[in-house]
């Protein structure tokens, strides 16, 4: 049974697939297109880190970023399953719980950013009802760069 739950970033199985994530995204993408959230950034309080289990094996990760309080968005980052366990709605599931945290915590919109490389997060993105939309925060002008936001209903917790 798949379990989503609050993990913290220095847990050697969950640096484990951090250090997968690293990998594959500089397999496909240069340094320069990378926007890696270090393992310390990943830890802060401003941060809801979680981790999707089946029994007591690590299968998933994922995170959603408050940049700050008069910030009316959250940044999604790190999501990301092991390969053996894809197809089963693990990330869909860890997408889901990052939503209700956001919106217990207020917060009317999920910003993203993923690349062109990745059609298949693209694609799962999209399902989840999120759609494209211009760069936002800090991130430079890249075309390997895909943005994409969801507006949460006010007052409804998935």
């Amino acid at each position: 049974m798949l379990e989503i739950r609050r993990a913290s970033p220095f847990d050697p199985e969950v640096k484990v697939l951090i250090g997968e994530l690293d990998r594959y995204q500089r397999s496909i993408y240069p340094e320069e297109s990378n926007h890696l959230d270090p393992v310390h950034e990943l830890a802060k309080s401003n941060v809801c880190f979680l981790g999707a289990y089946l029994g007591n094996e690590l299968v998933g990760i994922g995170a959603v970023k408050y940049l700050h309080a008069d910030c009316d968005y959250g940044e999604i980052k790190r999501v990301y399953v092991k390969k053996s366990t894809r197809r089963k709605g693990i990330s869909q599931s860890l997408m889901k719980q990052l939503e209700v945290d956001a919106q217990r915590r207020g917060v009317a919109v999920l910003r993203l950013e993923t690349g062109v490389h990745q059609p298949e997060a693209v694609g799962l993105y999209e399902k989840l009802g999120y759609s494209r939309c211009g760069r936002f925060g800090a991130y430079p002008d890249d075309p390997v760069s895909v943005f994409m936001e969801k507006k949460l209903e006010e007052g409804k917790v998935p």
